[in-house]
């Protein structure tokens, strides 16, 4: 039997603990020094841990790239559901948008989004880790779309689905770049650029006449 396998309740609890505010000091030194620039020791430190601690649960800064990617994709199959469940699906988008341009810790950090971007471009096994991630999501938002009206769909086609799912990917991802590149753009500007997109690709009701 492993030495996980015979952790305790109480002793799992701390290892979870302990995982999160490694990956949680590790977010914040991304920001601001970068990836190359956030050592292990200096995420270490801002974690208040040993840098011999902190190899014991993530043996390099990739696996911490890849460990925040996986709780990413929690994070983002949550806000699929929120966007879903609202009644008004630009409403929902701009609420994000506002939250990226404050950097509120409750959502992906438009900073973190860069630098995942950057390192997928240096490391095969990062780029994976995303593509991975994206496909997951966009799956499950094209499964939302397929779904009839009056269960909240749009009742598209799913070749349709897959077509608006691919748009509206690069869209978000768009506004996650604008938000960190123009933190103090006019978030009503956006909204009226979005609001006939939305509308042609049937998020919206069509405008009164």
């Amino acid at each position: 039997m492993s030495a996980l396998q015979r952790r305790t309740p109480k002793a799992e609890a701390h290892a979870v603990s302990q995982r999160e505010r490694i990956l949680d000091a590790a977010q914040k030194c991304f920001i601001e020094h970068g990836f190359h620039g956030a050592s292990m020791a200096r995420i270490a430190g801002e974690a208040a841990i040993s840098a011999g601690l902190a190899y014991r649960y993530f043996e390099s800064k990739n696996a911490i790239m890849l460990a925040i990617i996986a709780r990413e994709l929690e994070g983002k199959r949550e806000r699929i559901q929120e966007l879903c469940a609202g009644n008004d699906f630009l409403d929902a988008v701009m609420e994000k948008f506002a939250a990226w341009q404050k950097g509120s810790p409750d959502i992906m950090n438009a900073a973190i989004f860069l630098e995942m971007s950057a390192e997928a471009s240096r490391s095969p096994e990062i780029a994976q880790a995303i593509r991975d991630s994206d496909t997951l999501v966009r799956e499950e938002f094209e499964r939302w779309l397929q779904l009839p009206r009056s269960e909240g769909g749009l009742g598209v086609t799913a070749g349709q689905a897959r077509e608006r799912g691919i748009l509206m990917q690069c869209l978000i991802e768009g506004l996650v770049v604008r938000a960190a590149r123009d933190p103090h753009l006019d978030p009503q500007a956006i909204r009226r650029a979005l609001e006939p997109v939305f509308r042609h690709l049937g998020f919206l009701p069509p405008a009164s006449s």
